[in-house]
């Protein structure tokens, strides 16, 4: 995964920066006003009775920015994040510099945000790494569209089986640009070698949403399917992303 930008240990994680993610020229109280703390306390007693489900987007990054900025009323924040993002996974998952484009988002509240995110995509991994891939497909998918659905560029990975079809690898080959990314047939057989790897699945995503394949995709996905064949390398499927579902290229007869 990319570095964030933001050096380790440059920032405590849960302490506000009063001269960043608090709002400038407004005194801090040294306690809170009741009315924030009362509204606080009602946000997490819903969430402790009846978990996110129970809450809309704009509640549930209230809560997530309350570590953040412990001082201060934080829903006009939520609620601009989310008109700016469009949604709750788009406004956690946005990249650093557009991020701390927003009014009222400092180093803090930025880096609190790629802390949820980095999360998320952990536990979605440990769902499918070590694991027979084709049994727990379900969970590959979300894992996909956990770490790649809302990415404003293209990204390019492999995941690398073994001979059971145990996921014993995920990497990212290459990034491009929104419309385009990098990948040399050459270079993702010379990495299966490596990993002693029996099996592939090709994954990427397309920026625009919309995941149908490009005359590009389908070419180079069989120049690749043609380097593994010539290994005894099985490609199972290339996956492409978009923003609210996935194809399959296999599925689509292409393979």
């Amino acid at each position: 995964m990319a570095q964030s930008g933001l050096s380790d240990g440059a920032l405590p994680l849960f302490t506000p920066d009063p001269a960043g993610d608090e709002a400038e020229g407004t005194p801090l109280p040294e306690r809170l006003p009741s009315y924030i703390r009362d509204h606080r306390a009602r946000l997490r007693a819903r969430f402790a009775e009846g978990g996110a489900a129970a809450m809309p987007d704009y509640e549930l990054l209230e809560l997530i920015l309350f570590a953040a900025i412990p001082r201060q009323d934080v829903k006009p924040l939520a609620r601009l994040l989310l008109d700016t993002f469009g949604d709750l996974n788009r406004a956690i998952t946005a990249p650093l510099p557009r991020l701390l484009a927003v009014k009222g988002v400092g180093e803090q509240v930025a880096l609190h945000l790629k802390v949820v995110e980095a999360a998320a995509q952990r536990m979605m991994r440990a769902r499918v790494m070590n694991r027979p891939v084709l049994s727990s497909w379900d969970a590959l998918l979300d894992y996909c569209h956990t770490a790649m659905s809302h990415r404003e560029t293209e990204q390019f990975r492999i995941l690398f089986l073994d001979r059971k079809n145990v996921l014993i690898a995920d990497e990212e080959q290459a990034r491009g640009t929104v419309d385009h990314v990098p990948v040399y047939p050459r270079e993702v057989v010379k990495r299966a070698l490596e990993l002693n790897a029996s099996a592939l699945i090709l994954v990427h995503n397309h920026p625009s949403g919309d995941p149908t394949p490009s005359e590009a995709d389908i070419s180079m996905t069989l120049q690749i399917q043609d380097a593994c064949r010539t290994l005894n390398i099985t490609l199972h499927d290339h996956l492409i992303i978009g923003k609210s579902r996935e194809l399959s290229l296999r599925s689509k007869g292409y393979l």
